[in-house]
């Protein structure tokens, strides 16, 4: 199976089948190993064994920490990539998506406010269901832009929760940006 994989800022196409795995058309010896039954596998890639663990947090997105450093990824099969490009529905594939409700439950907290910019992998609300916890993450960096629910709140699956703008880049508000270019605007 191909998949077309964007890790942090770069992209691949990883090649799975019987006779190996193929990383930008490049042979490579690889191994994947669960550590349990939690989101916690050991990987080895040309004999080099790394620590990962790798949250789902959309339909192919990724919180993927590797080694300590955690980064965004996403992962669709070749099909699946063809049909965005076609559809023009590929752009912004790694910006922020707004928080959705993965399964009807309840409003536990709301870990951030309109105006927070938060990181990839950063919990954004936490939502009771089937009697268990679940933190829901930004798939990317961004702005809280607007909370449409309050702790206590039910929710049914699909509906809006959180919505995230992508973060301004440069002068964002930060006062070391200011200081830098002299405050002004």
């Amino acid at each position: 199976m191909i998949y077309r994989v964007s890790v942090g800022d770069r992209d691949y196409v990883v090649d799975v089948s019987p006779a190996g795995v193929h990383v930008d058309g490049a042979s490579i010896d690889a191994e994947l190993v669960s550590l349990g039954a939690g989101p916690v596998h050991n990987l080895s890639i040309d004999g080099r064994v790394h620590r990962v663990v790798a949250d789902r947090v959309g339909a192919e997105r990724w919180t993927v920490n590797v080694d300590g450093e955690q980064l965004g990824a996403e992962a669709v099969d070749e099909r699946t990539a063809v049909i965005r490009e076609m559809s023009g529905a590929a752009g912004d594939r790694l910006g922020p998506r707004p928080i959705v409700a993965p399964m009807p439950g309840l409003v536990v907290r709301i870990e951030v406010e309109v105006g927070q910019s938060v990181v990839a992998g950063q919990s954004i609300v936490i939502v009771e269901a089937m009697k268990m916890e679940n933190d829901l993450v930004a798939e990317a960096d961004g702005i809280v832009s607007a909370v449409h629910v309050e702790p206590g709140q039910t929710v049914d699956k699909d509906q809006l929760l959180v919505d995230l703008a992508a973060p301004a880049h440069e002068g964002d508000g930060d006062e070391d940006a200011a200081d830098e270019d002299g405050g002004a605007s």
